[in-house]
Parts: structure tokens; sequence; C-alpha cells
């Protein structure tokens, strides 16, 4: 497949107006979202975009800072582990919810109880189910009981694991927290317009801690799919910071020497996943021969090159190299297109197939990749879906093949991407239970060299048996007006609250 066939980007107009940014005695961050949020109950929505309003509006009992990796204290400021199995944490006082609930014990021991029981349904259970449920010892104690010892405990609480108050949630529940959320962070919901907008605004009453108090007014997102759009809107001066950019539109930005323009690595990751188990029906993905011809087929470097850019690399492992116990050296599928064709021949598929082809974003992305897929007989038909639609269908099994993507949550430990795709959770395509006997024993061992040993057996095997496509690391394009200042971090993060003016 030529390069020039990548090169899908669309041109930046360079006969928009000059700028007319937002000043700053509106004290208004405004920004947009490429994908709707489809709801704002943090537990029940596995999208980036949720997890930005998450660090925004809610707290969680620690905090790791991005800077140096240490974990703080949050809504906890002392936490101890009883035994393996038992952390108990000293709760701060004097921290209320934005509808004026103290945060006390019961608030940690209703949210961490209800979002452990398997009726909730809540959407990412990796998050969630290495703890079996909290306990009050008084007012602002409490200890959380794990089913097993699980060495990333603190990462999670530090990360995706936040607090709600617990008389609010019993009465609105997920619903009326999806509507409008209630948290004790340094922003609280102004407005929610669902799939359209939101808006925050500081919370001048915010107890401070790690995060310290907001460094803008408001922050005002909107939906806006298009990316052009989203660039017009910039030159125009009704949006202020653009997030994940296109290297090519990035780049002509940049040249223009007018903006902030800011590339960081990601923890994200990009894969194809294949429906080994035969969940969608005994298709050609059960075959092994055909997984590693998929492999073959696609000219990964190529595309980073040419589309992806920035800091992004490719990898063969499926989990991110930012990760503790990633192991890097499994077994690599060089692009050799004439191998891939001999492994369909040697599958009984010498013409190719045809299948159905599924992804959410990345669409140029996506084409490069079915471009290649078509070159060595492999017809793909491209259903290309809002993320929260195709993520049920592919929880139910009806996925035959699709390019994903994963940001683990921003959570730098292999377990938040194995446990979630290999565990045999319902986005597990593999389910290999060799697989998911080494990760979850890894999942509750202490001893890091025989994690690591763990992790890499059974990232070897998925490496091995084809069971994912690691496509290559993602990175992250910001642009600012003049007017604003923030920097980036390398896990994907836009801490809102980090937002300052020039």
């Amino acid at each position: 497949m030529k390069i020039w066939k990548l090169l899908s980007g669309t041109a930046l107009c360079a006969c928009l107006s000059a700028p007319a940014f937002a000043d700053k005695a509106s004290d208004t961050v405004s920004m947009a979202f490429n994908k709707e949020l489809e709801t704002a109950d943090t537990y029940f929505n596995t999208a980036r975009e949720g997890l930005l309003l998450n660090h925004a509006v809610w707290d969680g009992l620690l905090y790791r800072d991005p800077e140096t990796g240490e974990y703080k204290g949050n809504l906890a400021t002392d936490w101890t582990w009883i035994d393996d199995t038992t952390l108990e944490l000293t709760l701060r006082e004097g921290v209320t919810f934005h509808n004026g609930e103290p945060f006390n014990a019961d608030d940690v021991v209703y949210t961490i109880n209800y979002v452990t029981d398997p009726e909730n349904g809540v959407k990412n259970k990796a998050n969630v189910g290495w703890m079996d449920h909290a306990e009050k010892v008084d007012e602002y104690t409490v200890r959380i009981i794990l089913p097993a010892p699980f060495p990333a405990a603190e990462e999670f609480l530090a990360g995706p694991v936040a607090m709600y108050p617990d008389e609010y949630y019993a009465e609105v529940g997920p619903t009326g927290m999806g509507l409008k959320p209630v948290g004790t962070g340094p922003f609280k919901l102004a407005e929610l317009e669902p799939g359209k907008s939101f808006t925050l605004e500081r919370n001048d009453d915010y107890f401070g801690g790690p995060k310290g108090m907001a460094g803008v007014g408001n922050v005002e997102i909107r939906t806006i799919p298009e990316v052009n759009t989203q660039i017009a809107e910039f030159f125009n001066g009704t949006l202020d910071f653009l997030w994940g950019v296109p290297a090519d539109q990035a780049e002509k930005l940049e040249a223009m020497g007018k903006y902030t323009v800011v590339n960081a690595p990601a923890m994200r990751v990009g894969y194809v996943t294949m429906d080994t188990a035969g969940r969608s029906g005994d298709g050609p993905m059960t075959d092994q021969r055909v997984r590693e011809a998929v492999y073959h087929a696609i000219d990964r470097q190529a595309i980073v090159d040419a589309l992806v850019k920035g800091s992004s690399e490719v990898i063969d492992t499926a989990c991110s190299p930012a990760q503790f116990a990633c192991d890097q050296s499994v077994t690599g599928y060089e692009y050799d297109p004439e191998k891939s064709k001999e492994l369909l021949a040697e599958a009984g598929y010498p013409d190719g197939f045809e299948i159905d082809f599924y992804a959410y974003r990345n669409r140029p992305y996506a084409e490069a990749i079915m471009g290649y897929l078509n070159e060595v007989g492999i017809t793909t038909n491209l259903n290309f879906m809002q993320y929260a639609a195709l993520r049920e269908k592919h929880r139910k099994g009806e996925v035959p093949m699709a390019f994903l993507t994963w940001g683990s949550n921003s959570v730098a430990d292999a377990s938040a991407i194995t446990a979630e795709f290999f565990t045999e959770g319902p986005q597990d395509d593999a389910r290999d239970p060799e697989v998911v006997e080494w990760i979850e024993t890894a999942d509750t061992t202490i001893d890091k060299e025989e994690r690591k040993a763990l992790y890499s057996k059974a990232l070897q095997k998925i490496a091995t048996e084809a069971y994912w496509v690691p496509l290559w690391t993602y990175n992250v394009n910001y642009v600012m007006s003049p007017e604003m200042d923030f920097t980036p971090t390398d896990d994907e993060l836009v801490r809102f609250f980090d937002f300052s003016w020039n």
C-alpha cells in the first residue's frame, strides 16, 4: 500500500481570519470534545471524556502527583495496610460536597459497597473489582476489605475510584448523578445539556488538597465531532483550547507561530481485536493462522510515520510501555503481505474473505488499516459507530473484528488493561483459561518480580497466539490560545484545575 494513500487528513484552511480569542475578563476556558459524554456518572462511563470530568468534579481518597509519581492524601489524609487485604484510611475532616452534604465515612462505605455490588453493573469492572467492600470504623475512619491482595490498590484509589455523597446518590442513583453530578472536587457542574455541552464553575469552597484551587473560574465544553469545525471555532475565538488535534493540523497550527502547540505522550494504546473465541459466530478469526495473517498485513510503522506521528511508537505487547510490568520483549510480527497471503491460503482462504470491521475514532487510521487488509484479500466492511454503542456491541460478543483504543484510565499498572480484556470479562475476545489464570494471579501477588513474571507469561501468549494486534502508543496534540497556560502530562489527563491565564 502506498504511503500517499494514508495521507487523508483534512487540510487546514488558510483563509480564516485572524484570531480574536476570548479575553481573561470572562475567566472562562472554552473547549470541545469530539464525542459526546454518554453520562456524567463516572462509574457508568468508560470514555476518556468521563475520566476528565471525574478528576474535575470528584475526588479520590488518594492522589498521584503526575510529576513525581508520589501518592498523596486527598480525601484521606493517612492510610495503613492492617494486613494484605485490609486497608485502613483516616479521612479528611471539614470537606463538603457541592450540595452541602458533609463528607465522612458513610460516603466512602456507601460508594464502595455500591460500585462493588455486581447487581449495580458499573461499566469498568477492573476499576472496582479488586475491592470486596468497605466498613466504617468511626466517622472519619474506614477500612477497605479486599478479596485478595492487590498491589495496585493505591494507584486505583488515586485514579478512577471517586467518592460519592451517600444521601444524594441513594436518592437519585446513576440516572440522577448522570444529569446532575455532585462531588467534592475543584469544579462543580453549572449546566449540562446531555450529549451537547456542559459547563463547570470553580468550587470556591474547595478544601484544596493536592489538586489545589482551580486556576480559572469556568470551563465550557461542547461536543463538536468534526475537528475542522473545532479548528474553525478556535480561529474565530469561540474555542480557547484544542485537545487531541490530528498531527497534520497541529503541524500547520504550530507553523503559524501564533499559538501554543504541545505534543505529549499518552498511556493510550491502539489495537485490533479479533473474535478468537467465536462469540460472534464461527468466523475466520478463530483460526490462529488468520490472526497472524492480519498482523503481518498491516504496516504499523508506516501509519505511525504518516498519520499518528508525534511521540508515538509501534508496540507488540497488549499494554502501554508506561505501565508497570508491561513486558516489551514479546513475539512481534513484521509487515510481510506475502507471508500474510500464504497464511490465509493455509487456513483455507486463498482468495481471502469478507468481514465486518468496527471502529469509533481516528477514521483515517481505521481506513489505513483496512487498506492494508484489503490488499491481502481481507475485504473489510467499515462500521463506524459512536463509542458507547460499539462498546456495548463488543461486550455482547457481536464484533468479529475492530480497531479500538484503551487509555487504562491513566492507571500506570498493567492490570488496568489486562484485567479488562483478558480475564473472561465482556470485552475478552480470547477467553484463554491459562492467560486468565496468570493475570488473575498476578493481580493478587504482592511480590513485584513475581508479578512481572506472570504478566510476562500472559503477554507472551497473547502475542504468540495473536489474540490482539497491538498497534502503537498514542500521543496527544494540545493547542492553546496565547492567553492560556497549561502544561500537559504524559497520562492523557487534562486536569482542568491546572488551567490558568498568562
